[in-house]
């Protein structure tokens, strides 16, 4: 949502994409103007990511979202964090110091992938886009992924191929209805 959003972070991203921009991540008032552009909802949830866990544009970002009653989450890497203290549910990774110094992306960075990747993994659960272990709610847009489509449905539903095919079609290409 925050590539589709419109206001002040615009320019940032456009710039962000060929080149650093400096300074961007010092501005609260930019974390707000950005959820305010996709118009956060108390319903919605805001994971704030900052390795050292004191990022001003993450901190103004989830300070936003809980004002309004949004859920927070902070996903750091630096344990009793400033960012832990500003949200519902602190996640802080402890992966010590990195091989290279001042590079967060080797082991920071890698220790919350994971934890992002469970979290979304949960979500899709909790969702009921899954069916056992199966992803049922993959979206058929390519050869590859119709050939996937086609294994969930015989996973779940041990029917032959020639079956499979015609339900996936019929359905409008939604798994689970097929």
């Amino acid at each position: 949502d925050l590539v589709r959003s419109r206001g002040l972070g615009d320019v940032y991203k456009r710039q962000a994409l060929k080149h650093a921009v400096e300074g961007a991540e010092d501005s609260p008032e930019l974390g707000v103007a950005d959820l305010k552009s996709i118009n956060l909802r108390a319903t919605d949830a805001v994971v704030g990511i900052a390795a050292s866990g004191r990022t001003p544009y993450v901190i103004g970002a989830v300070d936003y979202a809980r004002s309004i009653g949004a859920a927070t989450i902070s996903l750091t890497s630096n344990p009793q964090s400033e960012l832990s203290s500003h949200v519902d549910f602190p996640i802080e990774i402890d992966s010590g110091p990195e091989v290279l110094a001042g590079s967060t992306r080797l082991k920071s960075g890698t220790s919350q992938k994971l934890v992002l990747n469970m979290i979304s993994t949960i979500t899709m659960v909790r969702l009921g886009k899954t069916f056992g272990n199966l992803m049922v709610d993959l979206q058929v847009t390519n050869g590859k992924l119709r050939d996937r489509a086609i294994r969930i449905i015989e996973s779940a539903t041990g029917a032959p191929r020639s079956q499979e095919e015609k339900a996936l079609e019929a359905s409008g290409f939604k798994i689970k209805t097929a």
